[in-house]
C-alpha cells in the first residue's frame, strides 16, 4: 500500500495528537471531513493503522520488570507452543524468529522472583527445549514509528 503526503500528515497527526477529534484533523490539515473520513478507513482497512487503544505502561500495573525471553522448541511444535504462550498474561508480545531461537517474547514481571515463576512456567511448555533470558536494564528508546512515518513520507514525495 502506497502511502502519500497527506497520509503521512495525517498519521502524524495520530501520533501527535491522538485524542483530537476527526473534525479539529480535517481543519488542521486543511482538507474536507470527508476525504479525511476516507483516508482514515483506507489506512484502517490496509492495516496501517493497527489501533486506536490507549498505551498502557506494564510498570505502573505493577510490572515494572521487563525481560526478553528465548524459546527454543523441538521441531514441529512451534504452533502448539506459540498458542501456550497466548494463555500466559506476562507475556506481551511474541514472535516467531530466525537465529538462536525460535520464539522471543516480551515478558513484565512484578520483581525478579516473579520473573523467574513465569520462566519456570515456560519451560514446562510441551515442546519447549530451552529458554535464555535477558533482563531489560533501561529503555533507551521508547516503542515509536513517528521517524519511520517521516522517512515514508519522504520517499513518497509531495502529494
Amino acid at each position: 500500500m502506497a502511502v502519500d503526503a497527506l497520509d503521512t500528515r495525517i498519521l502524524r497527526l495520530l501520533i501527535e495528537q491522538p485524542r483530537t477529534s476527526v473534525r479539529e484533523y480535517a481543519r488542521i490539515l486543511g482538507v474536507a471531513r470527508g476525504t479525511l473520513q476516507a483516508r482514515l478507513d483506507r489506512l484502517e482497512r490496509d492495516g496501517v493503522i493497527t489501533g486506536t487503544g490507549p498505551a498502557l505502561s506494564p510498570a505502573a500495573l505493577g510490572h515494572p520488570v521487563l525481560a526478553f525471553v528465548h524459546l527454543e522448541v523441538t521441531q514441529g511444535h512451534l504452533d502448539e507452543v506459540g498458542d501456550a504462550l497466548a494463555a500466559v498474561p506476562e507475556i506481551i508480545e511474541a514472535f516467531s524468529t530466525t537465529g538462536g531461537g525460535d520464539l522471543l517474547t516480551r515478558v513484565v514481571a512484578r520483581d525478579n522472583g516473579h520473573l523467574e515463576d513465569v520462566i519456570q512456567q515456560l519451560i514446562q511448555l510441551p515442546g519447549v527445549v530451552r529458554t535464555r533470558t535477558e533482563v531489560a536494564l533501561r529503555e533507551r528508546v521508547a516503542h515509536r514509528l513517528l521517524p519511520l512515518v517521516e522517512a515514508v513520507g519522504r520517499a513518497a514525495g509531495p502529494g
